[in-house]
């Protein structure tokens, strides 16, 4: 069991696996905000865009703090220009499997694991550049 543990420190302590634990985090905030706000009837235009102005700002802090350990939050700005890179990217590929005739879940599925490391390059580059 101890070494379990020795791994798994060693493991969080890796920017990108910290990276896509607190990722994985970030998502399950921003969905099940959405789906607490559809479940006390808000309407779904309105809880979509509450759950995506949350999201986008406990996203920043936590990637921000937790793995690049910066509490800068004037970096907010080019925070949300990475969140627009990432979108354009992840829509561009959508778009490119869609006219393979591919299922919109498993191309979204594929494009998980290279728009992640899109946007730590990016974060770790142009915002939270040491």
């Amino acid at each position: 069991m101890y070494l379990v543990t020795i791994y798994l420190n060693k493991l969080l302590k890796n920017k990108l696996i910290l990276f896509f634990v607190v990722s994985g985090l970030n998502t399950v905030f921003g969905y099940g905000l959405f789906a607490l706000l559809i479940f006390i009837g808000i309407i779904y235009p309105l809880a979509l865009l509450i759950s995506t102005i949350a999201g986008i700002l406990f996203n920043f802090k936590t990637i921000g703090v937790v793995i690049f350990k910066n509490h800068n939050n004037i970096l907010i700005f080019k925070f949300l220009g990475v969140y627009g890179i990432t979108y354009l990217c992840n829509l561009g590929g959508l778009a490119l499997f869609k006219s393979f005739e591919i299922n919109i879940y498993l191309s979204g599925a594929i494009l998980l694991i290279p728009v992640g490391l899109l946007a730590f390059i990016l974060n770790k580059i142009f915002v939270f550049k040491n």
